[in-house]
């Protein structure tokens, strides 16, 4: 072991509306790897939900085709046994066949969105007991859910934008009463579902009319909605974050939008960038904003993910008057919603030390969750057997 190369997993795809999104992503990431130091080992779910393995994966170009008619990509899936942390390949072996087992030391996911950014995942990797890269399962959930998030930033004082939130099914049954409570929050507003990132089912609109049109997309994408006020003559400004106990965060961006916010075409779709997380925007590094205000948003950005128990990396975005000085907290962008390659690299660290930061990280917090206690005994099962079941007290 000692002479053997770490193998980390990265796994990617996945069932979600954010999947192409997450291939991109996970093909940054492999490319970041020192191949000398790390052995690293490409996991796709498909859109159904099948797992993949094998070195075709790295072509990109295999995804416009059924990766299971590729020779060299195999189905897999991950053992849920302890004492197997990592890939069987085949799942179910056929008649006289023999499946094969491959270690995982670490997990990089890369599945951005539902079933990867929301702490599903995590929960699985938590059960295997693999360390893994971002934030846990609590962390990862919050930040995924928009509502959740602002509520729990505000009992830590850190400023959100007002909103209006409801559930798909109050809009289902009377959508004239939450029209009625988004008039009274006042429009421009923004219609977001509240558990997806990279602007997917994300609309600005001006009137009732366009609410209703547009809620009817955000609701067919989660079953939570938010309509949120907009910030007239915000601009946004974006910072990340990265550690464990001690935090630190990175220099500021302020994206430039063709349209009224950045789109999903303005994040990955237009020339420009070129790393992971909002790849095509462009972008002003550093942000054209005083160093006191720089300092401040700096700081509330580690504030907000001590405050989520995030641990390992984030992006957290801002609306932001630089005039007036306020700052309102628009999102938080956990692993992998965005690594922000490109805002570390303007920090002085390269995409390589960011992935092997992140690594470390999770090593370290693996080691930390050891010092917990998983195994107790109790005299419960001995009194079962003695009393029978029913003598016990619920």
């Amino acid at each position: 072991m000692a002479n053997k190369k770490p193998i980390v997993g990265v796994f990617f795809g996945s069932r979600s509306v954010e999947h192409d999104v997450s291939i991109v992503t996970a093909h940054q990431v492999m490319q970041s790897f020192d191949e000398d130091k790390y052995e690293v080992v490409p996991v796709y779910l498909n859109r159904d939900g099948r797992w993949f393995t094998g070195s075709g994966l790295m072509d990109i170009d295999n995804y416009q085709l059924d990766v299971s008619t590729i020779s060299t990509i195999y189905e897999t899936h991950l053992s849920p046994n302890t004492r197997y942390p990592g890939l069987i390949t085949p799942p179910i072996s056929k008649r006289f066949g023999k499946s094969k087992f491959k270690r995982i030391d670490v997990a990089f996911s890369t599945i951005h969105g539902t079933h990867g950014e929301d702490g599903t995942i995590q929960g699985l990797f938590e059960l295997v007991d693999i360390p893994y890269v971002g934030t846990g399962v609590l962390a990862s959930a919050i930040g995924n859910n928009k509502i959740v998030a602002k509520a729990l930033l505000r009992q830590h004082g850190v400023p959100v934008v007002d909103e209006v939130s409801f559930a798909r099914h109050e809009w289902l049954e009377n959508p004239d009463a939450v029209l009625a409570k988004i008039e009274v929050l006042g429009y421009p507003v923004f219609i977001k579902p509240a558990t997806l990132g990279s602007s997917v089912g994300v609309a600005r609109v001006e009137d009732a009319e366009h609410a209703r049109l547009h809620i009817e997309v955000a609701a067919s994408f989660s079953r939570q909605i938010l309509a949120e006020r907009a910030i007239e003559g915000g601009v946004e400004i974006n910072c990340a974050v990265m550690g464990h106990i001690d935090l630190e965060a990175s220099v500021l961006e302020q994206p430039i939008s063709s349209e009224a916010f950045l789109t999903y075409d303005d994040k990955y779709l237009r020339k420009g960038g070129k790393s992971a997380g909002m790849k095509g925007a462009d972008r002003m590094i550093p942000a054209p904003i005083s160093e006191e205000l720089t300092t401040k948003i700096q700081d509330m950005t580690k504030q907000a993910f001590a405050a989520i128990n995030g641990y390992g990396i984030a992006r957290i975005d801002y609306l932001v008057k630089p005039e007036t000085g306020e700052v309102w907290l628009n999102e938080i962008n956990t692993m992998p919603g965005s690594l922000s390659f490109y805002l570390w690299e303007a920090s002085g660290k390269s995409a390589r030390q960011v992935v092997e930061t992140l690594l470390e990280i999770a090593q370290n917090v693996h080691a930390e969750k050891r010092q917990t206690t998983y195994n107790y005994q109790s005299k419960l099962l001995e009194q079962a057997a003695t009393r029978g079941v029913k003598g016990i007290k619920k």
